[in-house]
């Protein structure tokens, strides 16, 4: 068999993960862990993203300074409307 299932994980080795590389992103996307195992030793997990982190405003208080609110100079202005 090529797979070991240990505590939910699955290990493959690296042939079988590239043979069947397709199938296992579908799986880990959908939340599985997959241990990728080089010469029988764990090399890397292929898993699902974090999903994105909450946005906290008011993050950086005092760390804008007041000239971030000017208005742009006609040369800058140029630039972003062509």
């Amino acid at each position: 068999m090529w797979v070991d299932e240990i505590l939910f994980m699955t290990t493959v080795n690296v042939h079988e993960a590239k043979t069947r590389f397709s199938r296992l992103l579908d799986r880990a996307h959908a939340g599985e862990e997959i241990i990728v195992a080089k010469a029988g030793k764990p090399f890397a997990k292929l898993g699902p993203l974090d999903g994105p982190k909450e946005r906290i405003p008011g993050r950086y208080p005092g760390r804008i300074p007041d000239s971030f609110y000017d208005e742009l100079p006609d040369e800058e202005l140029a630039g972003w409307n062509s």
